[in-house]
């Protein structure tokens, strides 16, 4: 069985499939769609692009079929959660394709926008709710929505929301649901905490892992390029002169950092814009929208932002900062090789950022190979050590609250605010060819530096 017309549904549901220009079932859609016809829970592992929506969106919308027009007043009959708004707006435009000849009907509840659309939208009950955890609680303290008729519950990109610190949120919401319920979990990674809720909340699930976790997308090219801290800005726009780049995703670790890498981009005549927790959602949209229509070159995300860019034809995805978790290095390459095409990463290690290669590495299980043919190249960062010597303090995590006290080799004290993540930002080095050496007092230990620490440079 490999052909949606193999599945038994609904011919109208068949119609607005082909009418998408799908026919084929990808892995995880073969292994998934079946399961959860069958009213198994499930927990479902995939990298992203491997057609996770309709995994979970088109058995559901057979299954709503059964009783339709059982619309409670502020009540949904299934629920779909998402950890950031960009990809409940992706989500909804899915199922909206899937079910435009059916009478179902579905609406989203999302931060960053007005909420009495909202409201107004859930008054009369919906069959299928998309929403982010935190408005949706909202709502719900506010009595506008009442979940108590869920009878699907489905959690997307379960490892980032838990990762964006929504846990307590999706408790409180998944408390208020009726216990009879099927619910399937769907994530890319599969981290401890990720377990631990699925074991709370899920009834002998069905497990489906198309791909081990943490693996990278194979048709992803990836790269690494040593250069120093001080030159990333230079590498960058020596790269971006070749114009097979033509559709780039830019991974900074800060809002700030990727607001001035945009920057540096206009300034070099480069078409580019910004994406993160500060743009408003108009704003997200239309920088998206302008990104997917070819009118910008380059898109410079956040990694929380970056959740739902789901653009096909990403030529390259640059690692502008290394993050300091190997989840979101798998995250953010699995932007570019969708729907089958192939793509590049390339990913610029400073000194410092040593030890974060070193934990990506082991966690994908294969080296990811040096590209020296730059000239910015660094020989003594790429044969540095990248023990934990060279890991900043806190594993790259910033102390709560900041303070004046020098943390030895760490970065910025201050939590990047944008919905989730950890801005983990090492200490600058010199700029210039080589890595930075610290100085060194007469006992041969590092001598701290009288200032206080720095944000990353972008």
């Amino acid at each position: 069985m490999t052909n949606f017309a193999d599945l038994g549904l609904n011919q109208s549901v068949l119609r607005a499939v082909a009418e998408g220009g799908y026919e084929t079932m990808t892995p995880i859609q073969k292994q998934a769609i079946p399961a959860v016809l069958e009213n198994k829970d499930l927990i479902a592992i995939a990298q992203t692009g491997t057609g996770k929506t309709a995994a979970f969106s088109l058995p559901l919308i057979q299954k709503l079929l059964t009783g339709e027009g059982k619309r409670t007043p502020k009540g949904a009959r299934a629920l779909i959660l998402a950890p950031t708004r960009e990809l409940a707006i992706q989500i909804s435009e899915n199922v909206r394709a899937y079910g435009k000849y059916l009478h179902l009907k579905s609406t989203l509840i999302y931060g960053g926008a007005g909420a009495k659309p909202q409201i107004k939208a859930m008054a009369a009950g919906v069959d299928i709710l998309i929403a982010t955890p935190g408005r949706l609680l909202d709502l719900m303290n506010q009595r506008h929505v009442n979940l108590g008729n869920v009878e699907y519950l489905v959690l997307d990109e379960a490892d980032r929301m838990l990762d964006m610190g929504f846990i307590r949120d999706i408790q409180k919401i998944i408390a208020q649901l009726p216990k009879a319920r099927q619910t399937l979990l769907f994530s890319a990674t599969m981290p401890t905490t990720v377990e631990k809720l699925a074991n709370s909340i899920l009834q002998n699930p069905l497990r489906i892992e198309v791909a081990p976790a943490a693996t990278t997308a194979e048709k992803v090219a990836q790269h690494v390029l040593m250069v120093p801290k001080g030159r990333k800005r230079d590498l960058l726009a020596h790269v971006l002169k070749d114009e097979s780049l033509s559709r780039v995703l830019i991974f900074t670790r800060t809002k700030h950092g990727a607001n001035r890498v945009a920057r540096q981009l206009d300034q070099l005549g480069i078409s580019s814009d910004a994406i993160h927790g500060n743009k408003s959602q108009n704003a997200r949209q239309k920088a998206l929208n302008a990104f997917r229509s070819g009118e910008t070159r380059a898109l410079v995300a956040t990694d929380v932002a970056a959740r739902g860019i789901d653009v096909d034809g990403v030529t390259h995805v640059i690692n502008f900062e290394i993050p300091n978790e190997p989840e979101s290095y798998v995250h953010r390459i699995g932007r570019t090789a969708r729907a089958g095409a192939t793509g590049s990463s390339l990913s610029f290690c400073d000194h410092e950022e040593r030890a974060y290669l070193k934990d990506i590495e082991k966690s994908i299980r294969q080296p990811v190979p040096v590209l020296e043919d730059h000239p910015f190249h660094a020989e003594g960062i790429a044969s540095a050590p990248a023990g934990e010597e060279s890991k900043p303090a806190n594993g790259g995590r910033g102390r709560r609250g900041g303070g004046n006290r020098r943390p030895s080799g760490s970065g910025s004290g201050n939590r990047q605010n944008n919905g989730g993540g950890r801005s983990g930002a090492p200490k600058s080095q010199n700029a210039g060819s080589g890595a930075a050496k610290p100085q060194r007092s007469g006992s041969g230990k590092p001598r701290s530096r009288n200032r206080r620490p720095q944000r990353t440079a972008a």
